[in-house]
């Protein structure tokens, strides 16, 4: 039985991790297995910023053989975030589709700033609490992490496209190990922190803590090589001439660093060095918590209702003055509408929490114009740092708010594309019942519609949207735009007729 457990998959650019974990009474998750695969992920980018062929085979092989320790877990138990990679990756969306049935879950590629929330999360979960402000970093294969936080909440994330795969690839790519290629990494590395060091070397953190694998084996090496009990700059530039006396990345022979590390170590030294320098750190701790963690915990709080994105939604609002009634109401008409046209076993939860949400903040872009202020909308969901959503559910809030409004052509073409050809039914549906609760919701008073509206004879392509007769004939507006909007779907194949009862 996994009734009382999660797992979650990491699919870094180093390396895919699988974590399982146990949830106790007291809200605690104890891990009872992980799979730690090495992909290395960010060296398979060719010139043009394209997955190769060969870098995807071996995803695949490596997500296949999760598959099939997940096969007992339900959907709702299991969440998988690609990270740097999958962010820059041209080809990335095409790989995911792939990716997808090969694991039998949804991938979700989260933004740089998501991945540094759910680091500090999960780092701060495998330390003792406390109230102390600290600074945790945490240098993956294509991206590197720097949040300060205090207790459980993280105040100050940035996300910088540097790893330990990149940058092993870019200033190693000869496999020497010598002065003048650590130099120049250091160097490349100290240039893209100072474009946020303002962010960080200031804050009077108490403790700077390291996470993942980099700074786990540079902990390891200090430890082992009789250099400190933990990772110090002195002991860094002691690592580092160790490694410059081996000569080579395949004869390196130093205490401490695994068999899968070795290829990726040069780089991910040459960051951390480059950090210390920076931002004036003389040593780091470790914690054993990271993204996966992370993620495991998030999880836990959306299957207990505690779901961050509704404190997300909640602020977007007061940020932006909305209209919270307005938006109660129109979200309230969709769902009814919604689940008159799609039965409930066919409506996935997520989805609809993304419909509420869109409906909530369809009116975000009024604080830019109000002409074409669903285009104003779109933007800001799209672009924002929305703590708690992946990229993919950004898009879709965005996408939905932008298509709340505008002529239908427009809007079909824009959804046609999103899905490669024409999109499943139950999506239209769900975007329909958008479109006419704001029709319906425009004069911003509050309506009766259980008593006024229904959806009866809900067929493939079509439905009746029944109205009563006394109430339509006094709203001549709203007929007016209802008539234009069920018009402009009758083009495209969907037959919606409007019965006066």
């Amino acid at each position: 039985m996994t009734e009382n457990f999660l797992a979650t998959v990491d699919l870094g650019s180093n390396s895919f991790r699988l974590l399982i974990g146990k949830i106790n009474e007291d809200g605690t998750i104890v891990p009872i297995d992980q799979i730690k695969e090495t992909v290395r992920l960010a060296s398979g980018l060719d010139a043009n910023n394209n997955l190769t062929k060969d870098s995807q085979m071996l995803a695949l092989e490596v997500l296949s053989r999760f598959h099939e320790r997940l096969s007992n877990f339900r959907k709702s138990q299991v969440r998988v975030v690609g990270t740097s990679t999958l962010r820059v990756a041209n080809n990335s969306a095409q790989f995911i589709v792939i990716a997808n049935k090969a694991l039998g879950f949804p991938i979700e590629v989260i933004s740089g700033k998501e991945e540094a929330r759910l680091i500090y999360i999960g780092a701060m979960h495998s330390l003792s609490y406390t109230e102390e402000k600290r600074l945790v970093i945490d240098i993956g294969g294509g991206s590197t992490e720097f949040i300060i936080g205090t207790g459980y909440e993280p105040q100050i994330m940035e996300s910088v496209t540097m790893g330990c795969v990149s940058y092993s690839v870019r200033y190693f790519s000869d496999g020497q190990l010598n002065e003048v290629n650590f130099n120049n990494a250091i160097l490349a590395a100290r240039s893209k922190i100072q474009a946020m060091e303002h962010l960080f070397a200031k804050h009077d953190w108490q403790l700077a803590i390291g996470t993942s694998g980099t700074a786990r084996t540079l902990y390891d090496m200090c430890l082992e090589n009789g250099l400190a009990t933990e990772i110090t700059y002195e002991g860094m530039l002691q690592l580092k001439k160790m490694l410059i006396r081996n000569k080579s990345i395949k004869n390196i022979s130093v205490s401490g660093i695994k068999e899968d590390r070795k290829a990726v170590i040069a780089g991910g030294l040459s960051i951390m060095l480059a950090i210390f320098e920076e931002l004036g750190i003389q040593t780091m701790t470790i914690a054993d918590g990271s993204l996966r963690e992370g993620v495991m915990y998030d999880l836990m709080g959306r299957k207990s209702n505690a779901d961050l994105r509704e404190v997300t939604v909640s602020e977007l609002k007061k940020r932006y003055k909305l209209d919270k009634a307005q938006g109660d109401r129109v979200s309230a008409l969709a769902i009814y509408l919604q689940r008159q046209l799609v039965p409930a076993e066919k409506t996935k939860k997520e989805r609809l929490k993304l419909l509420v949400w869109g409906c909530e903040l369809y009116e975000i872009g009024l604080s830019i114009s109000h002409n074409d202020y669903h285009k104003h909308g779109a933007y800001i969901l799209q672009n924002s740092d929305l703590a708690g959503f992946s990229k993919p559910e950004q898009t879709m809030i965005a996408e939905l708010v932008r298509a709340h409004r505008g002529s239908v052509p427009k809007v079909y073409d824009k959804l046609c594309k999103m899905y490669q050809n024409k999109p499943k039914v139950r999506i239209v549906w769900a975007l329909i019942a958008f479109r006419l609760s704001v029709i319906f919701n425009r004069s911003r008073k509050n309506l009766d519609f259980g008593q006024l509206i229904r959806v009866e004879n809900v067929a493939k392509n079509g439905f009746d949207l029944c109205i009563d007769n006394n109430w339509i004939a006094n709203n001549p507006l709203t007929l007016f735009s209802l008539n234009e909007e069920l018009a402009g779907w009758n083009q495209f194949g969907y037959s919606i007729k409007l019965v006066n009862k």
